[in-house]
């Protein structure tokens, strides 16, 4: 079982920054991916950026050179840096763990989401 608790979201301007984060606890797998996912309201889930245990990223086009995701693997924190942010970059957004249970099966958990609203 991981709990994932996120936090950072809120109101900011275009053009400005916000910087999330996601705490992860519980029985945690010894190698394990994290992602962001967003969901604008009537929308379906979209990646935002992945990273791999190795560090490995990988972003959505939309965000390319803006967003920067990063995680410390000490505490068991994912953050996700949002620069010049646009009005659609509104969203409610949704980190995700993928490791293994204690079982050894694939496994997954969703924080439980915080919104991001890019307005002026």
């Amino acid at each position: 079982q991981v709990q994932l608790t996120e936090s950072g979201g809120g109101v900011a301007q275009p053009g400005g920054s916000l910087t999330l984060s996601c705490a992860a606890s519980g029985s945690i797998s010894p190698i394990y991916g994290m992602g962001w996912y967003r969901q604008a309201p009537e929308e379906r889930h979209d990646l935002v950026a992945q990273i791999a245990s190795t560090g490995e990223t990988k972003y959505a086009d939309s965000v390319k050179g803006r967003f920067t995701i990063s995680r410390d693997n000490i505490k068991n924190i994912v953050f996700l840096q949002m620069n010049s942010l646009k009005p659609e970059d509104t969203a409610v957004y949704y980190c995700l763990y993928s490791g293994t249970s204690t079982s050894g099966d694939p496994f997954g958990s969703w924080g439980q989401g915080t919104q991001v609203i890019v307005s002026s």
